[in-house]
């Protein structure tokens, strides 16, 4: 279930009005003031969260605690309210996220997050996860090992794979899966478990 967006404090918000909506005023709403901020929200989304392949998901998690906040609560603003939802969306998968991939946010400062820097042994860590991943991904056959760099590394769509590699979206789809199965074999495995890990 999608958590209500946290909005300051909801009993103290300027922008929300006193009453929820039913399920066809919500849907009126949504259709007439949601929808048409589509193409802003977009962009805001590709402005401050870099991992294209997040885009469609984030989107959908704004419209549904959107809709969730609207049938208790119908805010007086829709575009202040959706924009500062979709600010509390991306803090929060920072937060929730806590290891943050240099491309994963262009500009913190712009989102307010208070983000407490890892500790050197979570540095280590990370450096070696990569390594290992490194390792497992050079093992892999080379159209397998480029089908999954560009999906997860570069992170194209399929139909862009299929373009760059000159081949068709069921071959992509047959490269990823044995590439990911194989890098989850390989990982598994004892050589790559390392010290104080299970294979």
């Amino acid at each position: 279930m999608a958590e209500t967006p946290d909005i300051t404090r909801e009993d103290s918000d300027p922008h929300r009005s006193g009453a929820g909506m039913s399920t066809s005023d919500l849907r009126a709403w949504f259709i007439r003031e949601v929808l048409p901020l589509e193409p802003a929200l977009t962009q805001y989304l590709h402005t401050n969260w870099r991992n294209r392949s997040d885009i469609d998901d984030l989107l959908q998690e704004i419209y549904v605690r959107v809709c969730e906040a609207a049938k208790k609560q119908k805010p007086e603003s829709a575009r202040h309210f959706v924009f500062t939802t979709a600010k509390n969306l991306l803090v929060d998968r920072v937060r929730r996220e806590r290891v943050i991939p240099i491309e994963a946010v262009e500009d913190l400062g712009a989102l307010n997050a208070a983000i407490d820097e890892p500790g050197p042994d979570r540095n280590v860590m990370a450096r070696e996860e990569l390594r290992r991943v490194q390792l497992a991904l050079d093992k892999l056959p080379p159209r397998a090992r480029e089908a999954v760099i560009l999906r997860r590394v570069e992170g194209l769509s399929r139909r862009n794979i299929a373009q760059r590699m000159g081949i068709t979206e069921a071959t992509v789809a047959e490269h990823l899966a044995h590439g990911m199965s194989a890098i989850a074999d390989i990982l598994g495995s004892e050589e790559f478990a390392g010290p104080g890990r299970k294979p």
